[in-house]
């Protein structure tokens, strides 16, 4: 299907439903390519859900469904035939890290590996490549076989980083990633992304609301499930947003 408007994501009068618990209230947006997309809003206002909606992951908790439709370059994301595709398209990086029982070698190996990728030479390459992205091959090349559990919060944070860009993904969904690590290895990983963003589009899911402002080309401000206002950052983290409520949560009044 051919992506005529050129959107990398878009999203129309999306619900999604835990059982009888409504999540989403119909909302709709678009996400361009190689664009740093900043979701911000309270606990609890659909952010998670969203991004395991876009990917297709939301389905794997049980009594969950979606109307509206979500479209990733153009395809219907419920209506693709190779959903595993789909994920491998998408990267996501989790609030904590979540690293495989193996070597920091063979974490970042293991995608390609899973998808018949036998050749030394090209993982070798791409082992190194995907830890250079992540800003962590300086510190860890010397120990590749070294257990990636046994590394610090904020290296393991990276290593997930690296994991998911071992697919290759086209987007890069990231939920909370500095939640458990520190300022220094934070805004090394910022730096990452705003270098990533040439290759790929990046979601951003934060609760630190400076993070979006710095990094976000556009800011969405989600709350109990529906879209209060989306606009450049510029706007959204000025005293000019469009609706009061937007001034009072990215200034700490609640939220």
């Amino acid at each position: 299907m051919s992506n005529t408007n050129g959107h990398k994501i878009e999203v129309e009068n999306l619900r999604t439903f835990y059982g009888a618990k409504e999540v989403h209230h119909g909302i709709s947006f678009h996400i361009e390519p190689n664009e740093i997309f900043g979701i911000i809003g309270p606990a609890q206002s659909g952010k998670t859900t969203l991004l395991r909606a876009i990917n297709r992951t939301f389905e794997f908790t049980a009594g969950t469904r979606m109307t509206g439709t979500i479209k990733v370059d153009g395809e219907d994301v419920q209506r693709v035939r190779d959903v595993y595709g789909l994920r491998r398209k998408i990267g996501m990086v989790a609030p904590l890290p979540v690293g495989l029982p193996l070597s920091i070698y063979e974490n970042v190996a293991f995608a390609p590996r899973t998808a018949g990728v036998r050749d030394r030479a090209f993982l070798d390459a791409h082992v190194e490549k995907c830890l250079r992205q992540a800003a962590l091959w300086d510190e860890v090349k010397d120990r590749l076989d070294s257990l990636g559990t046994k590394l610090s919060g904020g290296q393991q944070q990276r290593l997930t980083i690296a994991r998911a860009l071992s697919h290759e993904p086209d987007i890069l969904c990231l939920d909370e990633f500095s939640i458990a690590i520190d300022p220094v290895t934070t805004m090394r990983i910022e730096d990452v992304l705003k270098e990533l963003r040439k290759e790929m589009t990046i979601i951003l899911v934060t609760n630190l609301t400076q993070q979006a402002r710095r990094l976000a080309d556009r800011t969405m401000f989600l709350w109990n499930g529906e879209i209060i206002e989306l606009d450049g950052s510029d706007v959204i983290f000025s005293d000019n947003t469009k609706d009061r409520r937007t001034y009072e949560y990215v200034n700490g009044i609640f939220g």
